[in-house]
């Protein structure tokens, strides 16, 4: 079962005077990702180098940011793979100390700064989640909310019309229970969308 992680966690190593300040975060898609990487970038303005990889939504990226290829970006794609992480972005800021780490060295420094932060990491299982919609008759909203509330359910657009209508995600394990909860209060006139 892939994982995720609960909140962002840094770690700071340095080897042979480079300081290398790693952190892994949860990121819904590429764009997130390199949101996170700008910002560390803009965080960070004197660092030699800024690598990341991630994966979500079964993509992968990897950036070596000016270290020779494949000795930052590829080996923390590695790390994340091995943890069985998914919807996660491993960046290493680095601060050049003078001392050339040669290409074993910076594999090595890159994956031990995103393990080190994986280690105080907090990974949750990562839950798929379905996308339902349905029509209410005014009368039932307040009993709807309730429900989704009791189900935690994650309420989305709610329109008001002739009726009301609710789109909301809710986890796939714990959707055919809602559904059927939903159906016998409904009483025959919840309408579900395709």
């Amino acid at each position: 079962m892939p994982f995720t992680l609960a909140q962002p966690v840094h770690s700071d190593l340095v080897v042979k005077k480079s300081r290398f300040i790693g952190c892994v975060q949860a990121v819904p898609d590429r764009a997130a990702a390199q949101a996170v990487v700008a910002g560390l970038r803009a965080e960070h303005p004197a660092a030699t180098h800024v690598c990341w990889a991630f994966l979500a939504g079964g993509q992968s990226a990897a950036n070596d940011d000016g270290e020779p290829g494949g000795t930052a970006g590829r080996p923390m794609l590695e790390v994340l793979r091995r943890q069985d992480l998914e919807g996660v972005v491993a960046s290493v800021v680095r601060y050049f100390g003078g001392v050339k780490l040669g290409a074993g060295g910076l594999v090595r420094a890159y994956t031990d700064a995103i393990a080190q932060a994986l280690l105080a990491a907090h990974k949750v299982p990562l839950q798929k989640t379905l996308t339902l919609r349905c029509t209410v008759p005014y009368a039932m909203e307040g009993m709807l909310r309730r429900e989704l509330q009791l189900a935690h359910a994650v309420l989305g657009a709610v329109n008001h019309g002739d009726a009301v209508e609710f789109e909301f995600d809710v986890k796939e394990a714990d959707a055919p229970a809602l559904v059927a909860r939903l159906n016998e209060a409904g009483q025959g006139v919840l309408r579900w969308a395709d």
